[in-house]
């Protein structure tokens, strides 16, 4: 079966433009598929997959149902390509996990993340508190603002062309405030010798393998601006940025739609769980606040 899985990942790159995380979500979940299953995982039918989810019941349910998910692609892939005549996994149930409210920073948490970025040694403080203004002021995701080119940001250019999941393209708006802080950024990354980093080709450079800061590199340097700000670095992430974001600008009256653009979300009901956010936030205001509530 190890070549059908090779095929099924090349197709998921290819035509779906699944990320390499994705894809190596999808190898780890059906490698031990696979290897439970045995050499006869093509002909397997419903029973034989139960099988398999029921040693899966110590995972959390979202991670089930994202096994469970690997399973369905693969399986429907080999029914498209063939293989089988049919789906066995159309008679499988999910499992029901509990849809998790975004987690958001406050303004004033935004406020105390970045005066600690700023307290960093040179040259992380520029390029923390770079990371942080940019994420916060256009939402971002890590993946999308690591791989911005180093002219991206153009005094004349307001809107930044950003290639998003599924390589589709987005126009996103930066503030001045981002611009001067990635600029800032650039400056202190600017070659003054041997062995200094190269600014030119991407916006946050580095010295790894792929010439730019990476993922975990901006969320180590978020788990330091929060301990300098006097914040718990579990509660801060690249995506709890984005959430911030969104949650922030729909708190100050955005339009719905205008977000789920800014965001490049493909569906408006995975912008709506913002709304969420707030009616959430709401309540809790009323509940602590008015003088019946507690009655």
């Amino acid at each position: 079966m190890s070549h059908h899985l090779e095929a099924f990942l090349e197709m998921m790159s290819a035509e779906r433009g699944a990320s390499p995380n994705t894809l190596l979500a999808y190898r780890a979940d059906l490698v031990d598929a696979l290897a439970h299953l045995g050499a006869g995982a093509a002909r397997v039918g419903p029973d034989e997959l139960r099988g398999w989810l029921a040693t899966q019941a110590g995972f959390s349910a979202r991670t089930q149902a994202r096994r469970l998910s690997s399973l369905r692609q693969f399986y429907r892939f080999l029914a498209r390509e063939g293989v089988r005549a049919d789906d066995p996994t159309e008679l499988l149930d999910s499992p029901k996990a509990p849809a998790p409210l975004p987690k958001a920073l406050t303004e004033a948490e935004v406020g105390r993340l970045i005066a600690g970025a700023r307290t960093l040694k040179a040259p992380q403080d520029a390029i923390a508190t770079a990371a942080i203004e940019l994420l916060y002021a256009s939402g971002l995701r890590v993946t999308e603002l690591v791989t911005l080119p180093a002219g991206t940001l153009r005094a004349e250019e307001p809107l930044v062309a950003v290639r998003g999941k599924g390589a589709k393209e987005r126009l996103v708006p930066i503030s001045r405030r981002a611009r001067e802080a990635a600029q800032a950024a650039q400056e202190g990354l600017k070659p003054r010798g041997k062995g200094r980093l190269s600014a030119r080709k991407w916006l946050l450079p580095s010295r790894g393998a792929n010439g730019h800061l990476t993922r975990q590199g901006v969320g180590l340097l978020l788990k330091q601006a929060a301990l300098a700000g006097g914040l718990d670095p579990g509660k801060v992430s690249p995506h709890v940025l984005r959430h911030s974001f969104a949650t922030h600008l729909l708190s100050r009256g955005a339009d719905l739609r205008a977000l789920q653009t800014l965001l490049g979300h493909a569906d408006i009901a995975t912008t709506q769980i913002y709304t969420r956010v707030l009616e959430e936030r709401l309540r809790a205001v009323v509940e602590e606040h008015h003088p019946l509530a507690r009655s």
